[in-house]
């Protein structure tokens, strides 16, 4: 069976990067590397990965990345932080 990771990097300038591989310590170090100039964290390194998940349903998977990614920062910290009782009242509109 293989396994997708949803993963999010905090960058040196304090933004968050989210992502979606199916082999997370190889793309991590692709990151850490600089492999991709053109990239989000090429220029923001050094990153540090704060948050991961598994998925078994790649499709399940790739959803909830792009879920993730238009959440506000404040929202992604209370994930990573595992304060998930605050992430209902963070997607609601003042």
């Amino acid at each position: 069976m293989k396994i997708g990771y949803v993963y999010i990097l905090k960058c040196s300038d304090n933004t968050y990067y989210t992502g979606f591989t199916s082999n997370l310590y190889n793309r991590i170090e692709e990151h850490i590397q600089g492999k991709y100039q053109e990239s989000y964290t090429y220029k923001r390194r050094p990153l540090d990965l704060v948050f991961y998940c598994e998925f078994t349903d790649f499709q399940q998977a790739i959803s909830y990345e792009k879920k993730i990614k238009k959440w506000s920062k404040l929202k992604k910290e209370a994930l990573i932080n595992g304060e998930f009782d605050n992430l209902r009242n963070l997607a609601k509109k003042k």
